[in-house]
């Protein structure tokens, strides 16, 4: 059985990925437990764990590690411009295609999700597994959650000002500074001194995060619920969704390697380019819809495209990943399942 779960948790199926489905489903029969702000609001919970979340990621970023991954320029510039570039320009395109129609914010959400940094966790796991360059990996995930703070918001401001009327760029920008950077900028400043407890209790920690964020799935599907926000949308819709945001990864993917065979990367070079490249944060994506969308109602829908992605992108990762690490003939935990 432990075998088993192992297995599961490697290809993305661990408890956290059911336990989302499970919010969605929740929220669905109980839209009102996350709407009520009696006894307490969970919404407020969400909103005050979000600047939490970003204090302990400012502690943790430790200024070694990140010195240590400077060295290999262009394969920073490759992931960064990847993730903050080549993503928002495959799908800003395909607006038109969607503007005023009942799809308009399944392609709101699907830009958000372009608009996102990469993940940390499992694109520095993947590259490991894989043999890649692990301090580039770290260095590039770790930079790539620091810019996303401000890179996110200035592409949704974009879009957002002309989607949604109630959309104030100043407003938004100073809750973002109060709710994301003062807090990263405190636990920045604080890492020397807590970085160390931080570090050790990262475990612990990760917890918070995921219940902080399966917080915000909740309340954020329940808004959209109770206001029959997807009265419009079938699951013929869902797997149309699903097909694109195959395709999307697929295209990156695809375009990341091309440009690592151009510029003559290396083996390890070339696997930390295409995982750290090709993924995209669900902590990020959730925690920063709670600032960047004045909506509630509208935040369950913008979320389904980054749900999607995230769960086929730790599938399709991992086997990529077990593929490599066996070509290159790696004693990888992997195999020894």
């Amino acid at each position: 059985m432990p075998r088993l779960g192992a297995t599961a948790a490697r290809f993305g199926l661990d408890w956290f990925m059911l336990a989302l489905v499970s919010m969605i489903l929740l929220a669905y029969l109980w839209p009102n437990g996350g709407i009520d702000r009696e006894p307490v609001s969970l919404g407020d919970v969400a909103t005050y764990g979000v600047s939490v979340i970003f204090f302990f990621y400012g502690l943790r970023l430790s200024p070694e590690k990140l010195r240590a991954g400077l060295s290999t320029w262009k394969l920073h510039l490759v992931v960064q411009l990847s993730t903050f570039i080549l993503f928002p320009l495959l799908i800003i395109p395909l607006r038109y295609f969607f503007e005023g129609t009942n799809a308009e914010f399944l392609w709101l959400g699907t830009f958000y999700l372009a608009a996102l940094p990469s993940t940390v966790s499992s694109s520095v796991v993947m590259v490991s597994i894989a043999g890649g360059n692990m301090p580039a990996a770290i260095f590039n995930a770790s930079i790539s959650s620091l810019l996303g703070v401000f890179i996110t918001p200035l592409w949704m401001s974009l879009v957002l000002t002309t989607t949604s009327s109630d959309f104030d760029m100043a407003q938004i920008m100073g809750k973002l500074v109060v709710q994301v950077v003062l807090p990263v900028a405190l636990g920045i400043m604080l890492h020397k001194r807590w970085g160390g407890f931080a570090e050790k209790h990262k475990k612990k920690l990760r917890y918070f995060d995921q219940v902080i964020i399966l917080t915000i799935v909740y309340t954020s599907f329940c808004e959209s619920f109770a206001r029959d926000m997807f009265s419009g949308y079938s699951i013929a819709n869902l797997f149309i969704l699903g097909a694109a945001m195959l395709v999307l990864f697929s295209l990156v993917y695809g375009l990341i390697t091309g440009i690592s065979r151009m510029l003559d990367f290396n083996r390890e070079d070339k696997i930390t380019a295409v995982f750290c490249g090709s993924k995209k944060s669900l902590v990020h994506g959730t925690i920063m819809s709670k600032v960047l969308f004045p909506d509630a109602t509208m935040v369950g829908i913008i979320l389904l495209p980054i749900m999607i992605y995230h769960a086929l992108q730790l599938l399709i990762a991992s086997i990529i990943a077990q593929a490599s690490a066996r070509k290159a003939g790696l004693k990888t935990e992997a195999n020894k399942v």
